[in-house]
């Protein structure tokens, strides 16, 4: 299960499975044989992973000082966390989406991130026309560009996030 996790973190959940055998020293039957599907595999590894990431993320962005911090930080913290982690990124941008104990892991993370979102709503600071499926579409496009431009990703989130303020709205 340690060269299933390697592989998934660096390459995602749709690398070969041929990969993660070899990385285990075990042929891609055994893999099959312990597992029986590429879904099983995930299931055993990767949620209880991705979920204490993602808890973490939103534990420090609690930290803020105020409500646009913490909505910040928060998407700061996972941005960061796909770019490192290409099996998170999959995760938070639902390219797997067939392992409930995944999609229930998304859903405890987005519903604290939805929670984010409109106190930063509330408070003022946040656009009110943003709303929690755009997170997705953030993500997505922080996840792409991590996958295809790994030095400029945060680039494009600070134009986001600054696009994002209240002030920044326009009529």
């Amino acid at each position: 299960m340690a060269a299933a996790l390697e592989v998934f973190t660096e390459r995602g959940l749709d690398c070969p499975l041929e990969e993660v055998a070899r990385r285990a020293g075990v042929s891609t039957g055994t893999v099959y044989n312990r597992f029986g599907s590429r879904e099983a595999l995930i299931d055993a590894v990767v949620p209880d992973l991705a979920g204490a990431k993602l808890a973490d993320a939103i534990e420090d962005a609690r930290r803020a000082l105020d409500p646009w911090e913490r909505f910040r930080a928060y998407v700061e913290a996972i941005s960061e966390l796909m770019a490192a982690d290409s099996a998170l990124s999959d995760v938070v941008t639902r390219r797997h989406d067939d392992s409930p104990r995944l999609r229930a892991v998304c859903a405890e993370s987005f519903g604290h991130a939805h929670l984010l979102l409109r106190n930063a709503q509330r408070a003022g600071s946040l656009r009110g026309d943003f709303r929690p499926e755009d997170l997705s579409l953030l993500f997505g496009s922080v996840a792409a560009l991590a996958r295809t431009s790994p030095g400029t990703w945060r680039r494009l989130l600070c134009f986001l996030l600054d696009g994002l303020r209240a002030e920044a709205a326009g009529p």
